[in-house]
């Protein structure tokens, strides 16, 4: 297969996003095709990663798919020079009890496809003692192999030889050193980053990442350190059927958390995706089979949502002879008001019952298990799916009949079953594929 790198760190907020979208966007410029991944549950930064290497981006999740997914998906891209993944939090950071493959962790995706590790330390407040870390990280887990590291926030040249000397004495090969640079970022907001399609610039940022990446990194040293193990499995792995063959879609700044995959999976199974845009008041198609509302930021745009007169009176339309499905931020505007951080409520399309808050905010994370009670989205009812749930806002009221029984990582039994009405079926729920088991 393609070889491949795993970009890592001990810890959130290190510089992963960053150096992954560097190195896409340089070795882009260099005309590699390099094909992205992302670890985890993540519907953010694949769009970023789209953006930077021109080739679209699939998340890797070893808690929520089977071991043959996962080899599937890596294996459906080898025109690929180079398969690049971007880690989730710590290397080794998951749940307490594995899933399909394992318990979330980077390392997981690592130690299955033989993608060595490219540790991004933060090395500011410290020198020779970076080299702890990166040790201690080289002997964790026997399967899971360390190329080197890349040094964030060098605060001088001398700094760098400091942390360099360090690495050296321990024969950690450097692949680069990132000076401290607080104009190479990116917005961020309560769920992540803020979302690619909401950066207007987003070219030039992308183009600006890449060349302070390929000016402090060795850019061949990198390619040369990729390798790979994994092998085509045998047997195709299960997957979610579509949910119609003609899908309406809500995609927009407010409706945009829809992992790759699914979509790719659809399409594969000759489904047509049919895009419309609530934000601009445009009512789902109405040669649809049914429509699909995705997460995404309904909290942020929930007066002109609520303004989205034709918006609403069409899906309402729409939801009383076909079936219309909401993911967290679609499950919010499918209910009978939304309550923004003000406390002002908002009137949404009212297929359900739901009534939820901005303004109590708490937040929600974590992988799910869901047996649904009833036929939502396609699928049949003891249908058992994994995914995974984020968000922020509450509910206020939930009156219909609950759609799932579900359940967290570790077995425990959650308060946010979903929605079922005739037609309309929601959940905070993200979902990712079926259980293999």
């Amino acid at each position: 297969m393609t070889p491949g790198l795993v970009i890592s760190a001990p810890a959130s907020g290190t510089g992963k996003t960053t150096v992954t979208l560097g190195l896409l966007a340089a070795l882009r410029a260099l005309g590699h095709k390099v094909a992205p991944f992302k670890c985890g549950p993540d519907y953010i930064d694949p769009a970023f990663h789209k953006a930077a290497a021109g080739q679209p981006s699939y998340n890797l999740d070893s808690w929520a798919m089977p071991q043959a997914r996962l080899l599937e998906m890596v294996a459906e891209d080898q025109g690929a020079d180079l398969h690049l993944a971007e880690g989730a939090m710590g290397l080794f950071d998951g749940v307490a009890r594995p899933g399909e493959t394992g318990i979330g962790a980077s390392a997981d995706i690592d130690a299955l496809m033989g993608w060595p590790v490219l540790l991004v330390i933060n090395v500011a407040g410290q020198a020779q003692s970076a080299a702890a870390t990166a040790l201690g990280f080289s002997k964790m887990r026997p399967n899971v192999h360390l190329a080197g590291v890349i040094l964030n926030n060098v605060a001088s040249p001398r700094h760098e030889a400091l942390v360099r000397d360090g690495m050296a004495q321990h024969n950690i090969t450097v692949f680069g050193a990132l000076p401290k640079r607080p104009d190479i970022s990116l917005p961020e907001r309560h769920l992540g980053l803020v979302q690619a399609v909401e950066s207007p610039d987003l070219a030039v940022q992308m183009a600006r990442i890449g060349a302070f990446i390929a000016e402090h990194v060795d850019l061949l040293a990198v390619m040369a350190a990729a390798s790979s193990r994994a092998k085509v499995p045998n047997i195709p792995s299960a997957k979610l059927p579509p949910p119609g063959a003609r899908i309406a879609l809500a995609q927009d700044a407010a409706f945009s958390f829809i992992y790759p995959h699914l979509l790719q999976e659809w399409r594969s199974e000759g489904a047509t995706i049919l895009p419309f845009s609530p934000l601009a008041d445009q009512a789902p198609d109405e040669s649809a089979d049914c429509a699909w509302l995705p997460g995404g930021y309904p909290e942020l745009h929930a007066g002109p949502l609520s303004a989205a007169t034709h918006f609403r009176a069409g899906l309402l339309a729409f939801g009383r002879d076909k079936p219309v499905h909401g993911e967290c931020g679609g499950y919010m505007a499918m209910g009978t008001s939304l309550i923004d951080k003000s406390g002002t409520a908002h009137p949404m399309v009212g297929l359900l019952g739901l009534v939820t808050s901005y303004q109590q905010r708490k937040m929600h994370l974590g992988y799910r298990r869901a047996t649904l009670l009833s036929e939502a989205a396609g699928l049949l009812p003891q249908q058992s799916l994994r995914g995974h749930e984020f968000h922020y806002s509450t509910v206020i009221t939930q009156p219909d009949a609950p759609l799932a029984d579900v359940f967290d990582a570790v077995g425990t039994k959650v308060a946010e079953t979903g929605s079922k009405r005739d037609n309309a079926t929601g959940s905070y729920f993200h979902m990712i594929g079926p259980t293999s088991s």
